[in-house]
């Protein structure tokens, strides 16, 4: 039997937010510590599940997917020392240069998403050649009525205004190449996520955008 996201671990995060200070998190580290578990068994659990469709991913460590709870403020004006979420990198995150899979959890704010987020300039200009060259295929995978159904479009955060130079202007891949991100979510509400069955239905969805990752894999084999 699959491990069930607590309805308990969604409250921590509640309270963390409504009392983001060091002293009331410390008298309280039994209750982060606990929650903590939760996601660590589910990230086993739904690492299992994807592994059926990616054998990659079973290297992965749950425990070491989690990201820190603990902000990095130095640059920042908000000075909240804790994030109210749990997030979980598998095999995706920032300046990656793999396509991977991300799943955040937070009361109300829970998502999933795949690609790759803010790559270096060197794969961001190989992924925009592959597009350019092998435009009906890419467009084949993001226009598939099963990934439209849960991912409408590429996330759009930072795209350019003019297409990159080293390509046409006139390139039929135009907006795609004006991207930064080559990333999909799919928002999820507290009820699908703490679902019994929720990893297993995560990761169907996850199966879903992994010709994504596929295709923006291509160019670094």
């Amino acid at each position: 039997m699959s491990t069930t996201i607590s309805q308990k671990t969604f409250d921590f995060l509640k309270k963390l937010n409504k009392n983001n200070n060091r002293e009331w998190f410390n008298t309280n580290k039994e209750l982060y510590t606990q929650a903590q578990g939760n996601i660590i068994s589910f990230l086993e659990d739904l690492i299992q599940e994807m592994g059926e469709f990616d054998s990659d991913l079973l290297k992965i460590d749950a425990k070491k997917s989690l990201f820190r709870i603990y902000r990095d403020t130095r640059f920042s004006k908000d000075k909240s020392p804790y994030k109210t979420n749990f997030g979980s990198s598998l095999g995706m995150g920032k300046g990656n240069q793999k396509g991977g899979y991300y799943l955040h959890l937070e009361p109300k704010k829970s998502f999933i998403a795949g690609g790759i987020y803010m790559p270096e300039p060197s794969t961001l200009k190989e992924i925009r050649k592959e597009i350019s060259l092998y435009g009906d295929e890419f467009l084949k995978v993001i226009n598939h009525k099963d990934f439209k159904k849960y991912f409408p479009e590429l996330d759009q955060e930072s795209k350019l205004v003019k297409i990159p130079q080293g390509f046409e202007k006139d390139d039929p891949m135009g907006e795609y190449l004006k991207l930064k991100n080559f990333i999909v979510v799919h928002y999820l509400n507290d009820e699908e996520v703490m679902d019994a069955q929720a990893a297993h239905k995560m990761s169907a969805i996850y199966k879903v955008m992994k010709p994504l990752n596929d295709f923006l894999n291509t160019p670094f084999l």
